[in-house]
């Protein structure tokens, strides 16, 4: 079986509401690059990117001439082609091949008539748990719905999403109010939910000093983990040895040479495993054994996806003794999904792992041609700024918060 096509697709699909975080928003929408990988015996593989609101597809398609006659099964030669480490420094790839990897590992499932999971090893579960991912929320440009600001709102959005989906698990995205609002935030999600799990994520807004502050003032709480309280391995080494909470990251390890150096001299508990981020499923599998040697702990990040990717997050999931976190997941915040038959969904707070061939999901063209075509009309947005503070950016740490007024 060889590579004789790729494409890449650019869709836009609806948020319930615009998505504020501490770098600035998702602008009602995600923007995502949907790969498909084509071969000579008529199957094809589905793959799947971000870009922080932006397309992918030029990028991808400067991809074909690595791939076109290239084996799918032949996956650390593809790691070296298309993200060899010192050429990386030039071209980094790694998000592209994760992309690719996704569509040759399906591609192999599919040939095979395997699933994923069966590919990395077997599946150790069937169900993959999730927290609700909370954000602060502006109101729907069309609706004018879905706004959370208040503390009221918040703990109301968070009782609305635990009675749909079943979530025992509520992770607040910070970094957008001052923190000692955000603080009275957190602690009263504590109160209406004595018996859930929590967890904080102000995306490194604070300064080490605040971050500290804050996390002696959440000590007591029912806390999973303090993910990524401040900047760098050094600024959250700081952190963790002055705050008796885990903390977590899923931006400061993101490659072999970063978990090696938390190994040595940990910064961080909890490695947050991104298939994107990582290069792929089969690296977070590795990742993930070197943790479980180490006893590190492991949980699996978000970052933005649609029924593809997080498919790939499922067979993750499943494969890893180590994986005793509820995972984070932004799908819930999504209006639709460009796979057949629509949304997954979630059952106590769980999503089923797939179990058919390769990844389990398959494109609808419709969908896909349909979000498509509202790309093409309203076209990227960037990520890393706010709309309703036009001449805003963050600083590192950032002292320039919206008003919570």
């Amino acid at each position: 079986m060889r590579i004789s096509d790729v494409t890449a697709t650019t869709v836009t699909l609806p948020l319930e509401a615009p998505l504020r975080h501490s770098n600035g928003v998702h602008w009602g929408r995600f923007v995502r690059t949907i790969v498909q990988v084509f071969t000579d015996e008529g199957l094809v593989g589905l793959g799947e990117m971000g870009g922080g609101g932006e397309s992918a597809e030029a990028a991808i398609r400067g991809l074909k001439q690595y791939l076109i006659g290239h084996d799918p099964f032949q996956l650390e030669e593809l790691r070296f082609k298309i993200a060899n480490p010192t050429a990386s420094l030039y071209n980094n790839r790694t998000q592209m091949l994760a992309a690719v990897e996704f569509a040759c590992l399906d591609l192999m499932g599919k040939y095979l008539n395997v699933s994923v999971s069966q590919i990395l090893g077997g599946r150790l579960r069937d169900r993959i748990p999730f927290a609700s991912y909370l954000f602060f929320r502006l109101p729907n440009s069309e609706s004018g719905l879905g706004e959370v600001r208040t503390i009221d709102q918040l703990v109301q959005h968070a009782t609305a999403l635990r009675n749909e989906h079943g979530f025992r698990v509520h992770k607040l995205k910070g970094g957008v109010f001052h923190p000692d609002y955000e603080l009275e935030c957190y602690h009263a999600l504590a109160s209406a939910f004595p018996e859930d799990r929590l967890r904080y994520d102000p995306n490194a807004a604070l300064s080490v000093e605040e971050a500290i502050r804050f996390g002696k003032s959440i000590e007591r709480l029912n806390n999973d983990y303090f993910e990524d309280p401040t900047y760098g391995l050094n600024g959250n080494r700081r952190v963790r040895q002055n705050v008796r909470i885990p903390i977590a990251t899923n931006t400061f390890v993101v490659n072999f040479e970063q978990l090696a150096t938390n190994t040595l001299t940990p910064a961080f508990d909890v490695i947050l495993l991104d298939t994107t981020f990582w290069g792929g499923i089969r690296a977070c599998v590795k990742a993930a054994s070197v943790c479980e040697t180490f006893q590190s702990s492991i949980g699996v990040h978000s970052s933005g996806e649609l029924g593809i990717q997080l498919a790939t997050m499922l067979h993750l999931g499943a494969v890893l003794p180590n994986f005793t976190f509820a995972a984070d997941s932004h799908y819930h915040h999504l209006s639709d999904d460009i796979i057949v038959g629509g949304k997954l969904t979630y059952r106590d707070g769980c999503i089923d792992v797939p179990t058919g061939p390769g990844l389990g999901v398959a494109l609808d063209p419709d969908k896909l041609a349909e979000y498509s075509e509202l790309y093409q009309k309203l076209g990227g947005y960037p990520y890393d700024r706010d709309p309703s503070r036009i001449d805003w950016f963050p600083l590192i740490p950032n002292d320039r918060w919206a008003d919570h007024k």
